[in-house]
C-alpha cells in the first residue's frame, strides 16, 4: 500500500470515527469504525497506537471541521454581531441539529463521553476546551462571555436528543430558543427549521 493511500485511509477512519463518536460515544469500538469506515479490524493498529489515539485525532477533525448546524458565519453577519448570534442559536437550537449529531456540535456530541474519562485521551481534552470556548465567544456580548448562552444550548440540546420522539423535546427547543433570542432581542421567536442548513 503506497504511503498516499494509507494517508487516506487514516483519515477515513479519523473522519468515520468523529461521526460515529458523535452518534453513539466513544464506547463504539475499533471493529465497528473500521468496518463503518470500509476497512479491515487488523489494519487499525498499523495507523494508530491505540483507541485513546483515535478519539483524540477524531475529537480534533469533528473541531477543524466546518460546522454544518452553523452554516451562517459571522462574516455573512458583517456589523451585525446581533443577527449572527441569533442565527447560531436559531441553527443550534433545530430539530434539524437535534437529529443529526454525527454532523453536529462537537462540544455536545463529546461531553458526556469525555467527561467520564477525565484521564485518557488527553489531546482530547485539550481541544474540547478550546472549542468550548471558542464556541461562547460566538455568543458573547460586550458584558458577557456567552459561557450561559452556551451553557442553555448544549443542556437543552442533550435534553432534546434523550426526549426525541416525544412532544417535549421539541418543547425544549422552543424553549431554549425563546429564553435565548426572543427575551433578550424583544422580537418574536421566528418558526423553527426543520431543514438542513446550507453554506452561502
Amino acid at each position: 500500500m503506497s504511503q498516499v493511500q494509507a494517508q487516506a485511509n487514516r483519515q477515513r477512519v479519523v473522519a468515520t470515527a468523529a461521526r460515529m463518536f458523535r452518534e453513539q460515544g466513544t464506547a463504539v469500538s475499533v471493529a465497528d469504525v473500521m468496518k463503518a469506515a470500509g476497512l479491515t479490524h487488523g489494519g487499525f493498529y498499523k495507523q494508530f497506537a491505540s483507541k485513546e489515539d483515535l478519539v483524540d485525532e477524531a475529537t480534533a477533525h469533528a473541531f477543524a471541521g466546518p460546522a454544518t448546524y452553523s452554516a451562517v458565519t459571522f462574516e455573512e453577519h458583517a456589523g451585525d454581531p446581533e443577527a449572527a448570534r441569533r442565527a447560531l442559536i436559531e441553527q443550534y437550537l433545530s430539530v434539524w441539529h437535534r437529529d443529526h449529531p454525527g454532523e453536529g456540535c462537537p462540544v455536545s456530541g463529546f461531553a458526556a463521553d469525555l467527561g467520564r474519562e477525565p484521564g485518557e485521551a488527553t489531546r482530547a481534552h485539550h481541544v474540547f476546551s478550546n472549542g468550548v470556548r471558542n464556541l461562547a465567544a460566538r455568543l458573547a456580548t460586550g458584558d458577557d462571555d456567552g459561557m450561559a448562552r452556551l451553557c442553555t444550548m448544549v443542556g437543552a440540546l442533550a435534553l432534546a436528543r434523550a426526549t426525541r420522539g416525544t412532544p417535549l423535546s421539541e418543547e425544549l427547543l422552543q424553549a431554549a430558543r425563546t429564553a435565548l433570542i426572543e427575551s433578550g432581542t424583544g422580537q418574536p421567536e421566528p418558526q423553527q427549521r426543520t431543514d438542513r442548513p446550507h453554506a452561502k
